[in-house]
């Protein structure tokens, strides 16, 4: 048994969609989040630049006595993942956007992947694009400005809606009978999506998965904690009234959002 909690981390508040399937599977477990909103979002910086905050916020995590890491983000997955896993002693465990998945379940062979530039120039997205080519027809969109939108709040608005149509009918256009939600800011928008693409398309992101993982790595280390009921803390590097609304409308409970010491800012 080990009552340590478990560090998260995103660009800014989508990685709570993964913190809500964690806390799904691990209703027991103590849970640390960092929404990195002074620097929300990653999609747009260079791979250095992500790799340098995911070390600063792991940094953080460590130090919060965590005795695992989840990188909550599929575009500071491919810019840190390896180098943080080189370093840290703690399990960590990434994320990629489910092609795998979607390319099992398309029904027509062709694979919508939405997604942040940084995502997609990734050479491990890259890698995985060529992995599973061969298998299906893939098309990807890179949906700029999406992970702002839900940084806000804004699930439904008029400003949201235009951009989720803008990137999502030239998929279906092309034949995609399945989409992929490679970034975890995008569940948020699962319904708008749902609703643009048709109920007839397939809607995949890596969540559940990501969550199922981290139960196998903390149960292999006999790390899980004993049976109570868990919290969770929220931190962000940006200001943390800013991030009220959001927090208020993306998790279900009434939490405080507390500010980073300023040397993780």
């Amino acid at each position: 048994m080990n009552n340590q909690p478990i560090g998260i981390f995103d660009s800014g508040v989508g990685g709570l969609s993964v913190l809500r399937e964690i806390r799904a599977l691990l209703p027991a477990e103590d849970l640390v989040y960092i929404a990195d909103s002074a620097h929300v979002p990653y999609g747009n910086k260079s791979p250095s630049y992500i790799e340098a905050r995911a070390r600063v916020l792991s940094e953080f995590l460590i130090g919060e006595g965590v005795k695992a890491i989840v990188v909550a983000c599929n575009t500071a997955t491919a810019a840190a993942v390896a180098s943080l896993r080189a370093d840290f002693a703690v399990p960590i465990v990434g994320m990629e956007p489910a092609v795998k998945p979607a390319v099992s379940a398309s029904r027509n062979g062709v694979v919508g992947v939405l997604a942040t530039v940084g995502t997609l120039a990734s050479a491990k997205f890259a890698a995985l694009l060529e992995r599973y080519q061969g298998d299906a027809k893939i098309i990807v969109q890179p949906c700029p400005g999406l992970v702002e939108q839900v940084e806000l709040g804004d699930l439904t608005g008029a400003h949201t809606r235009m951009l989720v149509h803008r990137f999502v009918t030239p998929l279906i256009d092309r034949g995609a009978d399945t989409l992929v939600l490679g970034c975890t800011h995008y569940p948020f928008l699962r319904d708008l999506i749902q609703a643009e693409a048709g109920a007839d398309v397939t809607l995949v992101d890596t969540g559940q998965a990501v969550a199922r993982q981290l139960v196998r790595k903390l149960t292999a280390m006999d790390g899980l904690c004993e049976a109570r009921v868990g919290g969770e803390q929220f931190w962000t590097s940006g200001e943390a009234a800013a991030l009220a609304k959001a927090l208020s409308v993306l998790w279900s409970a009434d939490k405080p959002m507390q500010r980073l010491p300023l040397r993780y800012c």
